[in-house]
């Protein structure tokens, strides 16, 4: 089953859970439905980390391109599987978990908010979603808390699975400042994410 148009398929802060009802496939809608990245920055350290212990999922290359449209049934992949982590992990902090921060990691039933992407973007990938398109992500909270989500890269523009919400929603239409992100022609490199200011959201100040 196809997932894209044109596309073969193949194969420290608690981040609690937030179930919500609306289940209604994505629809492209307000301005700047796709981020503008720019240059080059930090690596999160959790990220670097998590590299070193899962080499062949960090040196992926891919083609720099248009993002491919996503079928229905491809929306009903995506749907799925944010709401199914959702409900499988268990939210705890890394520090409470494992007595330190910033550790990146795939969940086994708990994790925080950067395990729960980390084992969307997999289970998306086994469901033959591009690694170029399904980008970790970092934001600030409108309470100044950091935060990861996973972007869902697509020609309808681009798209947030977030732990703290069963709908996956245009990344304009959530409350974040979005900082930086994985490259999409690099899943080793990050890169800052130029319009955030474009997106209504508390301070981002440390």
């Amino acid at each position: 089953m196809a997932f894209w148009t044109g596309v073969k398929s193949g194969v420290a802060a608690l981040c609690a859970v937030f179930v919500s009802a609306s289940m209604a496939i994505p629809a492209q809608s307000g301005s700047m439905p796709s981020m503008q990245t720019g240059s080059a920055t930090s690596q999160p350290i959790g990220h670097f980390e998590f590299c070193q212990k899962n080499r062949s999922e960090c040196g992926v290359r891919s083609r720099a391109g248009a993002a491919p449209r996503v079928t229905a049934s491809g929306w009903a992949v995506i749907r799925q599987v944010n709401a199914a982590v959702n409900r499988e992990i268990s939210p705890v902090t890394d520090q409470e978990l494992l007595g330190r921060d910033e550790v990146w990691s795939y969940p086994k039933g708990r994790g925080d908010c950067e395990d729960f992407a980390l084992e969307k973007r997999r289970r998306l990938m086994q469901r033959g979603f591009a690694a170029g398109n399904l980008l970790m992500t970092v934001v600030r909270k409108p309470d100044g808390e950091g935060h990861a989500v996973l972007t869902v890269r697509t020609a309808q523009g681009d798209f947030i699975l977030d732990n703290l919400e069963n709908t996956v929603k245009l990344w304009t239409k959530t409350p974040y400042r979005f900082l930086k992100r994985q490259a999409s022609n690099n899943s080793g490199r990050w890169v800052t994410i130029d319009n955030s200011a474009e997106v209504l959201v508390g301070s981002v100040g440390k």
